[in-house]
C-alpha cells in the first residue's frame, strides 16, 4: 500500500491539503500549520485564479480555544504572495 502522504502535492517539503475554498500547509502533527482561505477570485482566460487570499498561522494544539489558536493572520492579493509570506511564518514557527 502506498504512503498516504506521498499522495499529497507537497511544497519545501511539506503537504498543501485543499478542501474547497480552503488550502491547508504543514504537517497535522507539527505544533504549527498554514491555512489559507481563497476570498475572491477573478476569471482569466476561462480560469478562476484566487485573488483575496487570508493567511493564518494556526497553533495545532487541540486543548486551546479555536480564537487563541491563531497566532498571526494577513491577507494577500494572489496566491503565490500567501503562499510565499505562509512558507516564511511557518518555517519560522517550527524553528523556535
Amino acid at each position: 500500500m502506498a504512503d498516504k502522504q506521498s499522495s499529497f502535492l507537497m511544497y519545501k517539503g511539506k503537504p498543501l491539503v485543499r478542501k474547497g475554498n480552503t488550502i491547508y500547509y504543514g504537517n497535522a502533527g507539527d505544533p504549527f500549520i498554514i491555512m489559507f482561505s481563497i476570498a475572491s477570485t477573478n476569471e482569466v482566460h476561462g480560469v478562476k485564479i484566487a485573488d483575496k487570499v487570508i493567511v493564518q498561522l494556526l497553533n495545532t494544539d487541540p486543548n486551546i480555544n479555536p480564537l487563541e489558536a491563531i497566532v498571526k493572520r494577513t491577507e494577500k492579493k494572489g496566491l503565490w504572495a500567501a503562499v510565499d509570506i505562509g512558507s516564511i511564518w511557518l518555517q519560522r514557527a517550527l524553528s523556535e
